[in-house]
């Protein structure tokens, strides 16, 4: 029976990840199409087929229909320290995973000119309150790397510096990309200004490097 048990916690849990993902790109090809202030929520629930009221019980805000694509990265940081090679620093682990992103063009690392991801970024960081509700969800991301770090203010501040750091190098990536230059063109100076963040990290803070 307690497999059976978890069988259907299984299918229940893939059934909700399927609702969040598929709400969400019906949002999103929405505000694609319109521009997300002349989008009710309203209108996304009705594309979507379901309540208004089952669509904030899935997505508080409005902004969270943009922000799920974010979702699954909230706690990658996190995980990537705990999951790291034995004798392998945070810093390094971070770093390599970081690099790593740009060499697939992750579109978290904003080295993506794939025309969607350019459509995407032009509707996330052109509207104000995406980027607000953005940043919270980086403080949460914030949140789960301090826990991964260890105990007390310097793991804290230590992930607010990660956390911004790599913020920063991908919205200079973007800025790169969205200006015109191609993906393999900013793909040079994304890898050093990388080797250069995570140098200067490591510089501040050595108890993690």
């Amino acid at each position: 029976m307690s497999g059976g048990g978890e069988g259907d916690m299984g299918l229940r849990e893939r059934k909700k990840r399927r609702m969040y993902q598929e709400v969400s790109e019906t949002a999103i090809a929405l505000f694609l199409e319109k521009g997300f202030d002349r989008v009710s929520v309203a209108e996304v629930a009705a594309a979507a087929e379901i309540s208004k009221p089952t669509l904030f019980r899935y997505f508080p805000a409005k902004e969270d229909l943009v922000l799920h694509r974010f979702a699954d990265h909230e706690g990658e940081a996190a995980r990537v320290v705990a999951g790291r090679a034995a004798g392998q620093s945070p810093l390094d682990a971070l770093e390599l995973h970081f690099r790593d992103g740009l060499e697939r063009r992750d579109p978290v690392t904003g080295l993506s000119d794939a025309p969607d991801v350019l459509a995407f970024h032009r509707l996330l960081y052109g509207t104000p309150s995406l980027v607000a509700r953005l940043y919270a969800y980086q403080g949460r991301a914030e949140e789960v790397l301090a826990a991964a770090l260890g105990d007390g203010v310097a793991a804290r501040l230590a992930a607010g510096q990660v956390v911004a750091v790599q913020r920063v190098l991908a919205e200079e990536n973007w800025r790169r990309i969205a200006a015109g230059e191609s993906a393999d063109a900013v793909a040079p100076g994304a890898a050093a200004a990388a080797r250069v963040a995570f140098a200067q990290l490591r510089s501040g803070l050595g108890r993690y490097a």
